[in-house]
């Protein structure tokens, strides 16, 4: 498979700039780079984005993330590794990115889940980095872009 295009958001900077500052967001608000990371990689094996797959493991391994971890994040539901808030923000993941999936996109037991573990705030920045990766996953598959050629 060939690129179509180099990615929009290196070909409008501003993009790019807009994007980085939201990706930011989480983190600044308490969120662990962990947890954001295994959001990322499990939105990105729902959609099927090679780059963002191949590239969110490796910055998950730097922040300290276990092979068992990232391994199993696809069946985060029976796996062992994963505390209850973490169990909630995958499934709240799940749902955000699978909006066409069920009558009911976000259903309320997922929310009301992730709202026993998350405050205000840090469910907003959940919510904006799923968002995130969704918009970083679509770029990539809409213009084909290459796993492997962006490593973080």
């Amino acid at each position: 498979m060939q690129e179509r295009m180099e990615n929009p958001a290196l070909v409008l900077p501003a993009a790019m700039q807009a994007l980085n500052a939201l990706s930011k967001v989480p983190t600044e608000t308490g969120l662990s780079p962990k947890l954001l990371e295994l959001v990322n990689l499990r939105s990105s094996q729902i959609n099927g984005c090679s780059v963002c797959i191949d590239g969110h493991w490796r910055i998950a391994r730097k922040h300290g993330e276990t092979d068992e971890r990232l391994f199993a994040v696809a069946g985060w539901r029976d796996a062992p590794y994963y505390s209850d808030a973490e169990r909630a923000a995958l499934g709240l993941t799940e749902a955000i990115t699978r909006l066409s999936d069920r009558p009911d996109p976000v259903p309320d037991d997922v929310w009301d889940e992730a709202t026993r573990h998350y405050d205000g705030r840090s469910l907003a920045a959940l919510v904006i980095a799923i968002a995130n990766i969704n918009v970083w996953n679509r770029l990539n598959i809409a213009t084909r872009q290459i796993a492997g050629a962006w490593k973080p």
